[in-house]
């Protein structure tokens, strides 16, 4: 409510000569506007102290709340928790070694500890065999190669030796190194000056800025094909998981979108959070099931098939649990009882695989809703009246997984694959032109579908930039998840 709808405070004088009806309509106005600004304010409350359990807000905003004085205190830690280091009860875990030796050297002992002798048997009576990783002398070598023009004895014509390819044109780094260096920046989010002293530190050598923002440009435009030929068959996949957060680009706010699966993460870099940013992403209309957030741009856009997200719906029913006034408290509990309910009866289909209890158990769910949104509904005030409609207006969008257990109810996936750009960001602040924003959407979506498919995206850039360097684009490992090829 704005401060010029409230009425002015009027005098007794005044109120006693206005007729009863009149005064019956300005007590029953006012009691209208108490009630809003109570509502108001409850919700100003519960926002302030909201987390990442109870809003949208993310877990790492929740450290900003906690207690500096909480371990002097003394207060008992919660039940259940554990402490950090080894758990009482599980196998020790030792060590097994690495699985490969690049060099074996082998240790006799100099001097007896008994006797101070000097002369042993040639043959020990016992041998340990301790492995242990450690960095080279020089971790990095410096080649050079003597290309030699020679001249052909049966034509006379000239021919240069071939370097190999893991030397990429001119570049004065070779593709392992290149390859490192843009996992550490987009994946180690290492910025170019700390890879700079990393050179330094591991080879003794100097390299500009201007070549590590070169190695990242280039690497980017390498995998490029792979990523787009990603994309297109994403537009064509049983179901996918959306998000979006935002992103700065010389201080202006632009937009990260993510979608992804099982197999795959894509990531755009949008200039917008519309629709026409979505369709440009996964195109003008998605033939598969979308999973996202209950956020307005979804709503409406071409699917077969949509499911909102009830983790989304639980934090917004904690909000409504947190407006004390009113019936609030009592119709969040009951909402917020049935979406754990689904949550718990989909990971024991998801464990047992039994369709006969699931589709038994989801029947019988649907009558709860039912009988819920009708029991609440009549009574819910704004914020809890909002959910409840949308509840019932939508209710296939919120249920689909009800009869397609194989769709997730929740979009978790995507928030946690939209943590690798969220550290990214945090890290540099941000990019300085949209082809570099760019750039980094295409390094992360190499890194996060090779993650997801169990494979290392270091080995993918290296056969990226050899498939370049020798012209073999056949080479070049597909992202497309094997189990769909």
């Amino acid at each position: 409510m704005k401060l010029e709808q409230i009425a002015p405070i009027l005098e007794r004088p005044l109120l006693m000569e206005k007729p009863p009806e009149e005064l019956v309509d300005k007590i029953l106005s006012q009691q209208t506007t108490i009630n809003q600004l109570l509502e108001e304010t409850a919700r100003l409350k519960a926002n302030a102290s909201s987390d990442s359990q109870s809003s949208l807000k993310p877990p790492s905003s929740d450290i900003h709340k906690r207690s500096e004085r909480e371990k002097e205190s003394g207060m008992p830690e919660p039940a259940g928790k554990r402490k950090p280091g080894g758990q009482t009860g599980y196998p020790v875990q030792t060590r097994k070694g690495f699985g490969c030796i690049d060099r074996t050297e082998v240790i006799r002992p100099e001097e007896c500890p008994e006797c101070g002798g000097r002369e042993f048997l040639a043959t020990p009576v016992n041998v340990r065999r301790p492995q242990v990783a450690e960095l080279s002398s020089k971790a990095i070598e410096v080649l050079e190669y003597e290309q030699h023009c020679c001249e052909c004895q049966s034509c006379g014509a000239h021919a240069w030796g071939q370097l190999p390819p893991e030397v990429i044109g001119t570049q004065s780094l070779g593709a392992r190194l290149q390859a490192l260096f843009v996992w550490l920046g987009n994946y180690g989010h290492l910025s170019y000056e700390k890879q700079q002293e990393l050179l330094l530190e591991l080879g003794s050598i100097e390299v500009g800025i201007g070549t590590l923002q070169a190695t990242n440009a280039r690497l980017s435009n390498v995998v490029k094909g792979g990523v787009e030929k990603l994309g297109e068959w994403v537009k064509q996949s049983g179901h996918v998981q959306v998000d979006e957060m935002s992103w700065l680009v010389k201080g202006v706010k632009e937009w990260m979108w993510v979608a992804c699966g099982v197999g795959f993460c894509l990531f755009h870099a949008g200039d917008t959070r519309s629709r026409a940013e979505l369709e440009l992403f996964l195109g003008m209309s998605f033939a598969g099931v979308l999973i996202s957030d209950d956020f307005s741009v979804y709503n409406g856009y071409a699917v077969s098939a949509q499911q909102k997200c009830l983790a989304h719906l639980k934090r917004h029913f904690n909000k409504v649990v947190k407006l004390k006034h009113g019936n609030n408290p009592q119709l969040g509990s009951v909402f917020i009882d049935l979406i754990d309910t689904a949550f718990m009866a989909h990971r024991q289909w998801r464990e047992t695989q039994d369709a006969t209890a699931y589709r038994d158990w989801a029947e019988g769910f649907k009558l709860e809703v039912k009988g819920a949104l009708e029991q609440w509904l009549p009574n819910a005030v704004y914020a809890a009246g909002l959910l409840l409609r949308s509840l019932r207006d939508k209710a296939h969008q919120w249920w689909y997984f009800l009869d397609h257990p194989a769709v997730p109810p929740n979009n978790n996936l995507s928030e946690r694959f939209l943590r690798l750009a969220v550290t990214k960001r945090k890290v540099c602040g941000g990019s300085r032109s949209m082809e570099g924003f760019g750039q980094t959407a295409i390094v992360l979506k190499v890194i996060q579908t090779c993650w997801t498919q169990y494979r290392s995206a270091f080995e993918f850039f290296i056969q990226a930039l050899t498939a370049f360097s020798t012209a073999d684009s056949q080479s070049m490992s597909s992202l497309i998840p094997q189990s769909s090829t």
